[in-house]
């Protein structure tokens, strides 16, 4: 039976990818032209910013948040796992709410037409969410990132429903009014530099449901519902020039894929000649010639087969990550852990719960607690990774007080410890483990070892396993200073004060 399985796999990505390859325009090459482009950026140094920085804020805030609802079955994983045909009306994103409320069996459907009625537009959250916004204070948001210790902050300004967060010189020629008459994009721009950190923006390239309203069950039809049409192109291009031009973004964060390789590199050099220090990440992957193809009943039928085996070979899709970009500043993780150390720099973003936009039926156990937060995100940079923490603000712009004590706890924490985080790159190795069985990451800079251990402080001697340091000159316990230490055959034996108050996790800086 297992071989059957195999030799049925192995017979659907053979399919596949015959019926692909031999499909109208769906190979697309670079030009000598934009070869040369892709050469010149690849050649640049990356910017170090964007590596030093370790820790930014994700914003996903539009009319989603006026509903703000989205099935809290589980995971996006586990909403794969054990919905993999109708995937789209169970995942915990309420920023999808849009594409759900399509499908009546959908619990966002159920809950729509009982809260506003069968006949209610989601075109209405559009005004309820400018009216909403009103009161939104750009300035109360950047201190309380800032004081979470975040770098940059990177916004969505257009999600998939296609809502513009500016007020854009190329409004959607389809859909009249859908965008934001306050210049939020603008606004937080200003505030987040004013508190010291960087700005950068989202955009959804590859799906726009105000451009075509197609909407998707699942995974491949989530590509079959790219807007493949030159119109569509040109607007995307005239979005990205615009914030770029008006806002200057250190990031440019792209989701889904771009339409066409037309223009794109050009962009990108453009960019970088606009802002020398930006960094884009690696969601530029060209998916217009794909979604053509998947325009087709049988190709669609083929690619759901096979991704439906692999899932139920593997677990997930992970053995799918997007092939990246000819060009890339760093790779892009969602709601997934990294396992060892990687070569490339990468950037892990998650809400603090199941989702990113706000969920007002997500119940508090669904959140991180401080503890799971601190520990995922030292494990992250340790394995040379940035994380990317959503924040999910109310319509009215508010940030719910689960968020925002999040934000305090990780803020109290890195004030303490933020020497072992920024600036920091991976050691030989990320992990290890106390004498008690205590989780250990590490990091480095030129001059000093942290040993970041995984747990409250309490008095006392810890034992580093295997902690041999080309030199030593001393130890030093970040928030309280020099403590005492040896040398025990392989290991490090540290001793703890009896005054000692850190809590979650505490660092030990280890002078060479």
């Amino acid at each position: 039976m297992r071989a059957l399985r195999t030799l049925c796999l192995v017979s659907l990505v053979v399919a596949a990818m015959w019926m692909v390859s031999g499909c109208s325009g769906c190979e697309e090459t670079l030009t000598p032209e934009q070869q040369q482009i892709v050469d010149a950026l690849n050649q640049r140094e990356p910017p170090a910013w964007f590596d030093e920085a370790k820790f930014g804020i994700f914003i996903h805030w539009g009319p989603f948040a006026v509903p703000a609802f989205a099935p809290t079955e589980g995971t996006v994983n586990d909403a794969l796992v054990n919905h993999f045909d109708d995937w789209a009306l169970h995942i915990p994103y309420s920023e999808w709410y849009w594409n759900a409320l399509q499908y009546p069996e959908s619990a966002t459907y159920a809950y729509h037409v009982a809260t506003y009625g069968a006949g209610y537009s989601y075109d209405n959250f559009g005004q309820t969410f400018r009216t909403e916004a009103e009161s939104w204070d750009p300035d109360a948001w950047a201190s309380r990132f800032a004081a979470a210790g975040a770098k940059y902050v990177v916004l969505v300004t257009k999600h998939h429903d296609g809502f513009l967060m500016w007020p854009s010189a190329h409004p959607n020629p389809n859909k009249s009014n859908w965008y934001s008459e306050r210049d939020i994009v603008g606004e937080l721009a200003a505030a987040v530099r004013g508190h010291g950190m960087r700005f950068g923006v989202y955009y959804s390239g590859g799906l726009d449901w105000a451009w075509n309203p197609r909407s998707a069950r699942n995974i491949v039809e989530v590509g079959a519902a790219t807007p493949v049409d030159e119109g569509y192109q040109a607007y995307v291009e005239a979005h990205y020039r615009e914030l770029i031009d008006r806002y200057e973004p250190s990031v440019l964060w792209n989701d889904i894929g771009y339409p066409f390789s037309d223009g794109l590199w050009e962009l990108q050099r453009d960019y970088v000649a606009a802002v020398p220090d930006g960094v884009v990440n690696d969601r530029f992957s060209v998916i217009g010639p794909l979604a053509e193809s998947l325009q087709d009943p049988s190709i669609r039928a083929v690619f759901h087969l096979l991704l439906k085996f692999l899932m139920e070979a593997t677990g997930d899709l992970s053995v799918l990550q997007d092939t990246p970009p000819p060009h890339y500043d760093f790779r892009t993780l969602e709601y997934q852990s990294i396992e060892t150390i990687l070569a490339e720099k990468t950037e892990v973003t998650r809400g603090m719960g199941l989702g990113f936009g706000y969920n007002q039926f997500e119940p508090e156990e669904a959140f991180m607690s401080e503890e799971e937060l601190i520990h995922s995100f030292v494990d992250i940079v340790s394995k040379n990774g940035n994380l990317l923490l959503n924040v999910g603000p109310k319509a009215n712009g508010d940030i719910p007080d689960i968020q925002a004590t999040l934000l305090q706890q990780m803020g109290a924490w890195m004030s303490v410890n933020g020497a072992a985080i920024y600036g920091t790159s991976p050691w030989v190795r990320a992990e290890g483990e106390t004498g008690a069985g205590d989780a250990v990451r590490f990091t480095q800079k030129p001059d000093t070892l942290f040993a970041i251990v995984l747990r409250d402080a309490a008095p006392g001697a810890v034992r580093l396993l295997d902690v041999q340091p080309e030199s030593l000159s001393g130890v030093e316990l970040l928030g309280y200073g020099p403590v005492t230490w040896r040398m025990d055959g392989g290991d490090l034996v540290v001793d703890l004060p009896a005054d000692v108050n850190m809590r979650v996790a505490y660092a030990l800086a280890l002078h060479r």
